[in-house]
């Protein structure tokens, strides 16, 4: 809303460094048969482990509460005689549902299918008139200002791409998907891996990786066009952002309701793919750190303290919302915070991904290695840039 078609470069800019990322955490996870926090507590004292972790709980729970906050907001459009209060307290529980009962197959499941309402966003870029040809020129012309505000908006792009609870659930999710597959017997045995299997691991990450970015695109351009074209450039709420794109589909029938429908649509499909993801990989690293039994594979019984992490990560992000905090800037400065987090994670997996000790024949390449190396410098730079304006 901001800043139109001066951002969307950071997508293209992006897509290497993130993909260089979660291979890395892919790879972790695949050669060690253990997640992220576990592999940190056996080669790093606990110094390192606990901020680490801390890090990644306290951004996970802000997310949390942030993407609740959002969720409920965007369905009071839709029936805005509900309370915001009551439609949080459904989100929060019915999230708490889908990852403490329903099996780790079919969980994953459907998160795929809720990957779909993503498609909210292609769809409303061409409803509406978007210049292509300057959506286009934008993304290959890096453009960047010295303002608090324009780095406020890239460290939080960067946030929301290169974010700290996909390090964790990267990593474990590949542990979970080995056990289901047989390649490792038990968590923390050692898996059965080849360069091919690798391999798919790899296009399947850069497949998730680009399907990401692109879709991050057209939010950024449906933006553009919706919000910064039309002058407005300070969305308050969920009703501000539905109202502003009301005119750009005026030529369908239900124009307004329409408009409402995308909006929600894009975001509550958002959350609730986004949530589950956020609570588990703060279950997976309090977990690991602890040594306690873990993975949505197991039954709430069978790894009761796994699941509490959950519950309990997801009632506090949702307590969040009665802080009277807006739930549109809580979103932004959510990714802020995950931005600046992820900059020490980011040198951890690089020292890790690297350690012959511990990735044996798999340890990082030099491509990878200059990948991630880059990732951090430039996250660091922005991110002290960032602090430095507010002083």
């Amino acid at each position: 809303a901001q800043f139109g078609f001066t951002i969307p470069w950071t997508m293209l800019f992006t897509l290497p460094l993130m993909t260089a990322v979660q291979e890395a955490c892919m790879r972790i996870g695949a050669v060690t048969g253990k997640g992220l926090a576990a592999v940190v507590r056996e080669h790093y004292p606990k110094k390192i482990l606990y901020p680490v972790v801390f890090l990644v709980v306290a951004a996970n729970t802000l997310n949390i509460g942030s993407d609740i906050g959002a969720m409920a907001a965007s369905t009071k459009l839709i029936f805005p005689t509900l309370p915001f209060s009551l439609l949080a307290v459904i989100f929060a529980l019915l999230i708490i549902l889908l990852e403490v009962l329903i099996s780790y197959r079919t969980y994953i499941r459907i998160l795929k299918w809720l990957s779909l309402a993503l498609f909210a966003y292609f769809i409303t870029a061409f409803m509406i008139n978007v210049p292509w040809w300057e959506a286009i020129k934008a993304t290959f012309t890096p453009r960047i200002e010295l303002s608090k505000s324009f780095l406020y908006i890239i460290v939080a792009i960067f946030g929301t791409t290169i974010s700290p609870y996909l390090f964790f659930w990267q990593t474990s999710n590949v542990v979970e998907d080995e056990i289901a597959s047989k390649r490792l017997p038990q968590r923390g045995g050692v898996p059965k891996i080849s360069k091919a299997y690798l391999k798919y691991l790899r296009i399947d990450t850069f497949i998730g990786m680009l399907f990401s970015n692109v879709t991050a695109w057209f939010i950024i351009v449906v933006g553009a066009v919706v919000f910064h074209q039309a002058g407005t450039l300070n969305i308050e709420t969920a009703a501000d952002a539905a109202k502003a794109l009301e005119p750009l589909v005026q030529t369908f029938p239900n124009a307004g309701f329409l408009a409402k429908m995308i909006f929600a649509v894009g975001i509550i499909g958002i959350g609730l793919q986004s949530i589950p993801v956020l609570a588990g990989s703060s279950a997976y690293a309090v977990a690991e750190t602890f040594n306690w039994r873990e993975g949505l594979y197991r039954k709430f019984k069978q790894s009761r303290n796994f699941y509490l992490v959950i519950v309990f990560g997801t009632i506090a992000g949702l307590l969040f919302n009665f802080l009277g905090f807006n739930p549109i800037k809580a979103l932004v400065f959510t990714a802020v915070f995950n931005g600046i987090a992820a900059v020490p994670l980011i040198f951890l997996i690089m020292r890790i991904a690297g350690r012959e000790d511990v990735m044996g024949e798999y340890k990082s390449g030099p491509l990878s290695k200059t990948l991630l190396g880059i990732a951090f410098v430039v996250m660091s730079g922005f991110a002290i840039a960032l602090l430095a304006s507010f002083i």
